[in-house]
């Protein structure tokens, strides 16, 4: 194709058309998709992303979401380990410029709606991003991290549909993005058995994750089939609550001790749970009308009682720091004196002058969480610390 320059001059446009081996599937009487596989580092030559905008007094144009950069640098980041696979598809829309031609041979064996073939895709170079025969519908952030990615190439899969119509292009978009995802629950339990680099969110919840697996599974464990999993719905406690207890003391408690040298939350697993597991059996000992009944019921049971009570295990770890920790009646002794002080089932919660709660308004927010914790940490002190110093002073 030849065209005129802003100088006179003539110049050739750079065209050409890619072909690429698809399978068309027919899905019902009107729709038609087409499935094909990629280099990733190209797909921006004929595709670009409609981000959602609302031109001054029209209506709203687009339908994608902006880059998020953080995910785009996780991404990037496992694109450039060792072994990465992303087997999820790019959904794109095509306009009419994209073409299938079936193969010359004809129908081969298999189900009546697919069709093997070409998918034909023109590629113009000088293009602007709107003028491209292809619009990303989901998987704009994984685009993004493989053409930045340290990589040479990096093929994926691409699910595309052909419509001259944005409307349907949004409406596909709404309905790919809308799906319900995968419970958080059920993403923690399959994080022990995984060993592959994670986004940083994940990879960090996989340690406390197992930690969590073994409090619930370990016949020995005071918490065996007690906190509530997808696998395990008969439990009481539910399982992000542990896991915030866990990852407090992991960061800043008794647990971070155990902690390997690396930095990393792992560690010596067995250390650890031996101080989860003595710990919990001291409460369920010391608080037994409060314990292995409904958070309805019981506040010890509910997430404001198991993240803050959480913080009173670091406290008596601390104060038996140097003589030993991990067994039950040093717990179990040390949180005697809070019996008479804890509301976990009836009464009123004494939080200071003009500060009483009902046992059960103690709700599971940070705000909640922060108050009972700071309580039952004053108490701890002024009951067992302080007079353990001064008996010790005395002597």
């Amino acid at each position: 194709m030849i065209s005129n320059g802003r100088n006179g001059s003539v110049r050739k446009k750079k065209t050409r058309e890619l072909r690429l081996p698809a399978i068309e599937v027919r899905q019902g009487p009107r729709r038609t998709l087409y499935s094909f596989a990629i280099d990733g580092k190209i797909l921006s030559e004929f595709t670009t992303v409609s981000r959602v905008r609302r031109p001054e007094a029209s209506a709203i144009k687009g339908y994608q979401r902006p880059e998020v950069l953080s995910h785009i640098a996780e991404i990037r980041d496992y694109l450039q380990t060792g072994d990465p696979m992303i087997p999820n598809a790019v959904v794109v829309a095509f306009d009419q410029r994209v073409r299938f031609e079936p193969a010359s041979t004809g129908r081969t064996e298999g189900p009546k709606y697919t069709r093997v073939g070409s998918l034909v895709i023109p590629v113009h170079s000088d293009l602007a991003d709107a003028d491209r025969p292809g619009w990303i519908v989901d998987g704009q952030q994984r685009i993004a991290a493989i053409r930045a990615a340290q990589i040479e190439s990096f093929p994926i899969c691409v699910v595309a549909f052909i419509t001259g119509n944005e409307q349907e292009q949004r409406e596909q978009f709404i309905l790919v993005n809308s799906t319900k995802p995968l419970p958080k629950g059920l993403i923690y339990e399959l994080l022990p058995s995984t060993s592959a680099k994670l986004p940083s969110l994940l990879n960090g919840r996989r340690f406390p994750a197992l930690l969590l697996d073994r409090l619930n599974h370990d016949p020995e464990s005071p918490l065996c089939g007690l906190i509530r999993t997808p696998t395990v719905g008969t439990g009481f406690i539910k399982d992000n609550s542990v896991l915030k207890m866990i990852e407090n003391s992991l960061t800043d408690g008794v647990l971070y001790r155990f902690r390997g040298d690396d930095g990393s939350m792992q560690g010596d697993t067995a250390a650890m749970l031996h101080v989860l597991h003595a710990f919990w059996r001291a409460t369920s000992q010391v608080f037994r009308d409060a314990w292995g009944i409904s958070p309805r019921r019981s506040r010890l049971m509910h997430g404001a009682g198991i993240v803050s009570i959480g913080f009173v295990m670091d406290a008596i770890s601390d104060r038996y720091r140097r003589v030993g920790i991990g067994e039950v009646e040093k717990f179990r002794k040390d949180l005697e004196p809070l019996r008479d002080v804890c509301r976990w089932t009836d009464g009123y919660w004494d939080f200071g002058p003009g500060n009483q709660r009902k046992w059960n308004e103690i709700q599971n927010t940070p705000r909640d969480i922060q108050t009972l914790a700071n309580y039952l940490l004053v108490q701890y002190k002024s009951r067992v610390w302080n007079r353990a110093t001064d008996t010790g002073r005395a002597k």
